[in-house]
């Protein structure tokens, strides 16, 4: 076994063992939070129904009802901090993987971009290839949208699980935000590039090595200085992306112990009809990316998924797409990808080239709409499909990013946002699936762009 399989088969392991673990704690040790949290959100919804009907606010019926409120609202908040404290062991492997990854996400992305960049040389051929980026990001992420409207109206979720809706004045804890062209600019240009690496915020960083690579190009022969310079920082980089990588398959078991004991397997009683629905649109769009990926790069396209499992593993299991940037820049070089081009549109992607995401915006807003029976004509979920397609770009890093891109999105259309409550629970295991395609989107997107240009090479062990 090859060291690479080696990886990927401890972390298919970790996985498998994770959700062993997770369902034996939440069988074992959590049933008693889990049955106390239930019973106080039960109970919760019971007095919000009661104190509807309760006319006199100034009654003692009325008081009475909120102190019960107050009360259960603490049970429950009381529980999960426990469950959480708990969980802590198993969180803390995960934590400190993605901890590592961050740490050096950042550094990578703008040494790799700005030798990228420079290799480029001039602005011209910069503007040529981020062109053609953007061309397969806005195709792509307008595919992902249209399959999402496509399966959620063939499929009625919303319809057909008969779900009970929750209380119109519930707090979902997910907080919108407008669109504003603004705070959008704002976010993409950084005032201080210290921030933006502090910070993590990609896009800003990308923008700020694009202008650092051009300069250096520009600068003739004394910018070779800083090319082989930060050419070293980004091998040395990706040698500690190695190291770290080590680590994955304890990150990987303790995300699913998790999350499998924090919501146990009845949830996916409760939704499977939903999930099952969701992942074979995911399931099908994959297939779709994968075609149009073997009409440009022919056969190779199979080479590359199979290249892409262990970044998709680990992009899967610890929901975060981002833990697997390292590897897929890495996967994507010996894939015969030119590292100009691929510093170059995988930071990019992250940002403008989230598929995953995208499927599940439509597919959730227009479930929510379902489940309120809310009929949204073909007008308006167009409409509705294109405000998505702006307000989801530059919110890269945002807590819950596709939950609050939703809150901001029905709101327009009258559709309660209390109904993202209906999602909350389940959100994590749609996120796994999100942040899985969002690497395949992006590895295509590179592997395309970089045929495209002429710049790809035969494949590298």
């Amino acid at each position: 076994m090859s060291k690479n399989n080696r990886l990927t088969f401890f972390i298919f392991l970790a996985l498998i063992l994770g959700v062993a673990l997770g369902y034996y704690l939440n069988v074992k040790s959590f049933s008693t939070y889990n049955a106390t949290i239930l019973q106080s959100e039960n109970a919760v919804k019971s007095i919000d129904t009661e104190l509807l009907t309760v006319k006199d606010t100034l009654s003692i019926e009325y008081k009475q009802l909120n102190v019960e409120k107050v009360t259960a609202i603490k049970t429950r908040r009381d529980s999960e901090t426990a469950r959480e404290k708990s969980l802590e062991p198993l969180t803390l492997l995960s934590d400190i993987f993605l901890r590592l990854i961050k740490m050096i996400v950042a550094p990578l992305v703008f040494t790799t971009l700005v030798v990228g960049v420079a290799k480029v040389g001039d602005i011209k051929a910069v503007g040529r290839i981020g062109g053609k980026t953007m061309l397969w990001f806005i195709s792509a992420s307008l595919l992902s949208l249209i399959l999402g409207m496509i399966m959620v109206n063939f499929f009625k979720p919303g319809e057909a699980m008969h779900l009970p809706l929750p209380p119109s004045n519930i707090d979902t804890g997910v907080h919108k935000v407008a669109l504003s062209m603004k705070d959008f600019i704002s976010h993409i240009v950084p005032k201080s590039m210290a921030e933006a690496m502090a910070t993590n915020e990609i896009l800003q960083i990308v923008v700020f090595s694009l202008f650092f690579g051009v300069a250096t190009a520009a600068i003739g022969e004394k910018g070779q200085i800083i090319i082989s310079f930060f050419d070293s920082v980004s091998h040395v980089i990706l040698k500690i992306t190695g190291y770290v990588m080590n680590f994955a398959p304890f990150a990987v078991f303790g995300a699913m112990a998790a999350i499998v004991a924090k919501q146990g397997l009845s949830v996916l009683s409760t939704y499977a009809l939903f999930i099952g629905e969701f992942y074979s649109s995911m399931l099908l769009l994959w297939i779709l990316l994968i075609a149009i990926g073997f009409f440009i790069l022919k056969s190779r396209v199979f080479n590359l998924m199979n290249r892409m499992k262990e970044p998709v593993l680990v992009a899967f299991s610890t929901a975060s797409s981002e833990a697997a940037y390292p590897k897929t820049m890495l996967q994507l070089e010996r894939f015969g990808c030119k590292d100009k081009i691929v510093s170059f549109v995988l930071p990019l992607g992250y940002s403008f080239n989230l598929d995953g995401s995208m499927l599940y915006m439509t597919f959730a807003s227009l479930f929510i709409a379902q489940s309120y029976g809310i009929h949204l004509s073909f007008e308006q979920q167009v409409t509705m499909l294109l405000i998505l397609m702006l307000t989801s770009k530059g919110i890269a890093g945002v807590p819950r990013a596709s939950l609050v891109v939703i809150a901001g999105t029905i709101a327009t259309f009258n559709i309660p946002e209390a109904g993202l409550a209906l999602l909350i629970g389940i959100d994590p295991l749609l996120d796994m699936g999100r942040s899985a395609t969002n690497v395949i989107g992006n590895s295509l997107a590179t592997a395309v762009v970089s045929k495209w240009e002429g710049e790809l090479s035969e494949a590298q062990d």
